[in-house]
This record gives C-alpha cells, structure tokens and sequence, in this order.
C-alpha cells in the first residue's frame, strides 16, 4: 500500500457519526493490499464495507471513500485475484451508494465542494487504461463512472439567445437538456438548458456545450461543470 495512504488521518476526514467508523480504514486497505486468498480479502472487504468507507447494509457512502480510491485502484491493478475482485466491488459500492446529507462532497483544489460520485469518477478515469482491461467488473465500472461527466469550460461566443462553451468532456453528456453546477473561483453557480452541440471525435475529448440564457462572459475559462443530479444525492 502506498506509503502516503499509511499517514492519512481518517478521523480528520468528516463522516456521519454512527455510521462512519475511520480505524476500519487504514486497517481495511492495509489487509486487502496484502491479501493473498478470498478469506483475507473477505476480512478486509468487511472493514472497508461495514462502516470504513461505505456501509453496505445501508446503502451509504462516506467522504473516506474518495481518498480510499487512488490505494483500491492500486490493489485491484497489483493485488492478487481475491483482492483485486473486493477492491472493485468496494469501488462499484463507492460510486453507486448514496451520501448521507451535510458529507455529500469533498472539496477540490479550488476550493469549492465536489460530489462524491464526481470526485469518485474521476479517479477511476485516470485508471481507464487498467479498467478497460479483460475483467468485466472493471469495464462496467468505469462504464457507470462516464454517466458522472465533467465539463472544463476552455472558450465561449454568443449563441442566439445563449451561449457555446468549447471545452474537455470526460464522461457522457446525456441526450436531452440538463442543469449543471459551475465550479469556478471557489463559487458554485446553478445552470439550466445544457445541451451537448458538438461531442467529442477521434478519440478527441474536446467538445462543446449550449448553454441557455446565459452570456459568454457567465462561464469563464477554467470553469468546471458537473450534473446537478449529482450534488442532489444524499440519502
């Protein structure tokens, strides 16, 4: 396990008391790193899952889970085959599960706060090349991960009575119209009738949303835009 996992102090990450139980976790990766038969790997399994980073009876996930995701991608791509298979099932459980309210985001580099789901995908992109793999279990995941997009606003002109943002897609923006929240400058700002104008191509993923009744100097270069539904989910 990355030695850099080893000095987190997860008590000092937020979680619902009662439920979130921060000792699981350490202790939980640390088995499941060194797990070598599904017996070990089912101990390490319960810690994560019974109160370390999500709780699987409720349904539930905790702010722990985002950090808990670089060190689970890391074992299910080195670890043995037990553990492998409970670092992905804990990860499908991390994106899937539902936050409890008031420790539904995390805070990101600019300093405003990101849903878990969101934060949680973009770890497990920047694990596709591993995730896109032979194990079914992998591809499904990031599969789920692409319907939590995220949109870095680049450029905007004037579109009739809205405007054309150009940017990087990650994920899928979904058919239809949408609302979006606008992280940007440490303020999140809600966002009505998105549409998806031009999608990525080649393997390019630069795209460009329409945003309506909004002016171009609304969406700043540097903005990032994440679903709305996403930041609506506690439990």
């Amino acid at each position: 396990m990355p030695e850099e996992t080893e000095t987190v102090d997860w008590a000092a990450i937020p979680g619902p008391p009662g439920w979130y139980e921060p000792d699981r976790v350490a202790r939980g990766l640390r088995v499941l790193s060194g797990a070598a038969d599904p017996v070990r790997a089912a101990e390490a399994g319960s810690l994560l899952g019974c109160g370390g980073i999500v709780h699987d009876h409720s349904g539930s996930v905790f702010p722990a889970a985002v950090t808990a995701a670089p060190p689970l991608l890391d074992i299910a791509r080195r670890g043995r085959p037990a553990a492998r298979d409970t670092a992905l099932v804990l990860l499908d459980e991390a994106l899937s599960f539902h936050p409890h309210a008031g420790y539904t985001r995390v805070t990101a580099p600019g300093g405003t706060g990101v849903p878990l789901c969101c934060a949680l995908a973009h770890h497990l992109r920047a694990h596709a090349d591993f995730l896109t793999g032979p194990d079914r279990r992998g591809r499904s995941l990031l599969a789920d991960a692409a319907a939590h997009w995220r949109f870095e606003v680049h450029e905007c002109v004037a579109d009739g009575d809205g405007t054309a943002a150009f940017g990087v897609l990650a994920g899928r923006f979904p058919e239809g119209v949408h609302a979006a929240e606008m992280h940007h400058g440490g303020d999140v700002t809600a966002l009505d009738g998105l549409t998806l104008a031009y999608p990525p191509e080649d393997d390019s993923p630069e795209a460009c949303l329409r945003v309506r009744a909004r002016h171009p100097d609304e969406l700043p270069p540097g903005a990032v835009l994440f679903p709305a539904e996403c930041g609506e989910r506690p439990r």
